[in-house]
């Protein structure tokens, strides 16, 4: 594990490892990768190809509920609630920082402070590679669909 990675980022790394996945490593960027299109722009792929990690709160539980989403595609939040169980609402940035122990525009698909209920765009599935960010706004990590279903122990949904 790089020692020049950042704290947040190396947290990640260390997931990585521990689940088996030391082969992946993170790359740390000078430009944001904070949106999308920032990440796309910065790495070189489609905004598709870019994992959002998107955090939640459960109207009724009031418990965070990741979805993970194509770089392309908004949460359509009537539809998700299919597959949750309940309507969502949006997290503000405390919520976010308290449940995953990281801050907007670094949330990484794992790594989390504590487990959370996961859901995954099927449209990621249509790619080889996808690039997720790692714990700060300039990291991200490449891997493909079936690595980060198997790493968030998330379940495939249909968000149209």
């Amino acid at each position: 594990m790089s020692t020049d990675l950042k704290k947040s980022t190396e947290r990640v790394q260390a997931v990585l490892i521990k689940l088996g996945y030391d082969e992946i490593s993170i790359k740390e960027f000078s430009d944001s990768t904070r949106t999308a299109q920032e990440a796309a722009d910065v790495i070189g792929c489609t905004v598709g190809q870019i994992a959002k990690s998107l955090i939640f709160k459960g109207k009724t539980s009031q418990k965070p509920i990741l979805i993970i989403t194509s770089g392309s595609n908004r949460v359509n939040e009537k539809a998700v609630k299919e597959f949750t169980g309940e309507k969502l609402e949006k997290a503000d940035a405390d919520f976010v920082l308290k449940h995953t122990g990281f801050a907007i525009g670094g949330v990484p698909p794992v790594g989390h402070a504590a487990p959370i209920p996961t859901y995954i765009d099927e449209d990621l599935k249509q790619y080889d590679e996808i690039r997720a960010v790692a714990g700060t706004p300039k990291s991200v990590f490449k891997l493909t669909p079936e690595i980060i279903l198997e790493i968030t122990k998330g379940r495939i949904i249909k968000g149209k």
